[in-house]
């Protein structure tokens, strides 16, 4: 691909360039092209406009496509689709438009992060720790919005981005430095198996431009130790991390591990810097939404909000944190294969009563890898209100009703807020029942 000459965006002056799927990422993309000039077909597998400036992949968008000599393909479409493979095939140049800001950019002040769980936090928490030590950072990825967005209307001396696996396996070049929090099964349905997924998610620490990769201190990582780039440095808490972690508020040796991460990454980019400078700076951290997010509880019960957990991962960290508790848990979502084994073996390791409400579309299955037993009850149910109703009748007086889905929200929701704010509407229904009119 780099003999095409097409590093930046103003490369493609002059070339046919089509567009390929209009999410954020995509719609970010067409703007960009737009300030620049620069006209491009926009292909969408189902476009909301009805004008006919997008078009639909099944109607003729394919073949306009395979017109064209570049395409800007969205992350959401798998690199492996028979669609895509079909464009490589013809020779179609498909690149991502985050590879084209990368080329715009000193690559030395731009610090990506990725991991099956942490990613979030450990990316958060990195570009609070340099602002509170007086940098102007840009943080982005797949957290917020894509950098080269002319929307952001931002600039910063440094840029902090998390990078998920569908970015990670589409770039061709990376920057030096790069953190990885975590390793487990996700996506098999864009990546089409673990071991691809593994491959494509570690890429990010040795492809070209790599130098040295932070990566947690955990077996399931040092196992891939010849995935992880030319220099791996694997880091553990230390007591100023927990420290940190305290002041932040990010309780659980999950977040230990995420905030080790953040604070080598952070060291390697600027400098040493002095413990007491760090702790200030940690100060006013503000947790990710619906990560792990206490919501008002509704008499004795304790309410959390934990619908940014898309994997089993996430889900288990949680429950880690709950061992003496009697939980009613809510799972399930879109099925993207990954296997529940690890998650059924914490919930039957259990030794406080827990109820598993199993959500459409996989719930049914991950009914099917849970053994029953008198401390593990579980069900299936068609909602998401229908499992806060039966969870809350479950949990009181005193328990926790936790949203842990450990799966992605689309089918039934638009993403993980809206399904957060379902699960929030439904609790508030409750309340309202519960509260004396005046």
């Amino acid at each position: 691909m780099a003999s095409s000459g097409v590093r930046t965006f103003s490369d493609l002056q002059g070339r046919k360039v089509g567009v390929f799927g209009l999410g954020v990422e995509g719609s970010a993309t067409l703007r960009r092209l737009q300030l620049l000039g620069i006209s491009a077909v926009v292909v969408d597998d189902a476009p909301k406009e009805l004008d006919g400036s997008v078009l639909p992949t099944a109607n003729g968008g394919l073949e306009t496509l395979h017109a064209c000599e570049v395409v800007l393909k969205t992350p959401g479409i798998s690199s492996y689709r028979e669609d895509v493979l079909s464009l490589k095939a013809t020779g179609v140049e498909l690149r991502s438009a985050l590879d084209l800001w990368l080329g715009e950019v000193d690559p030395k002040y731009v610090v990506m992060v990725t991991g099956t769980k942490g990613k979030s936090t450990t990316t958060s928490f990195l570009a609070h720790l340099l602002r509170g030590l007086g940098k102007s950072v840009v943080l982005g990825g797949n957290i917020g919005y894509p950098p080269y967005d002319p929307e952001l209307a931002q600039a910063g001396e440094l840029t902090v981005l998390e990078i998920s696996s569908f970015q990670a396996e589409a770039l061709t070049m990376v920057p030096p430095l790069v953190g990885v929090t975590s390793l487990g099964e996700d996506h098999l349905d864009w990546h089409g198996s673990v071991d691809r997924y593994v491959a494509d998610k570690l890429s990010l620490t040795s492809k070209p431009g790599a130098a040295v990769a932070v990566v947690a201190d955990e077996p399931v990582l040092r196992a891939q130790r010849a995935l992880l780039g030319p220099g791996p440095v694997f880091v553990a808490p230390s007591e100023l991390d927990r420290a940190l972690s305290s002041v932040a508020g990010l309780s659980g040796d999950h977040h230990h591990r995420n905030v080790a991460v953040a604070r080598e990454l952070l060291e390697r980019l600027i400098g040493p810097t002095a413990p007491e400078a760090l702790l200030d700076a940690a100060v006013g951290y503000q947790h990710l939404e619906s990560r792990f997010t206490d919501l008002a509880p509704l008499g004795g019960i304790r309410v959390i909000d934990d619908s940014l957990a898309t994997n089993p991962l996430p889900t288990i960290a949680g429950l880690a944190g709950l061992s003496k508790d009697r939980v009613a848990l809510i799972l399930g979502g879109r099925d993207r294969g990954v296997s529940y084994e690890p998650l059924a073996e914490v919930l039957e390791a259990r030794t406080v009563p827990t109820l598993v409400l199993c959500l459409p579309e996989n719930g049914p299955r991950i009914a099917g890898e849970l053994t029953p037993s008198d401390l593990l009850r579980v069900e299936v149910v068609d909602s998401l209100p229908e499992a806060v109703d039966r969870g809350l009748s479950w949990a009181a007086p005193n328990g926790v009703l936790l949203l842990s889905p450990a799966a992605p929200s689309f089918g039934q929701f638009l993403d993980y807020r809206d399904r957060a704010s379902s699960f929030a509407e439904a609790v508030n229904l409750h309340r309202n029942a519960t509260t004396p009119s005046s």
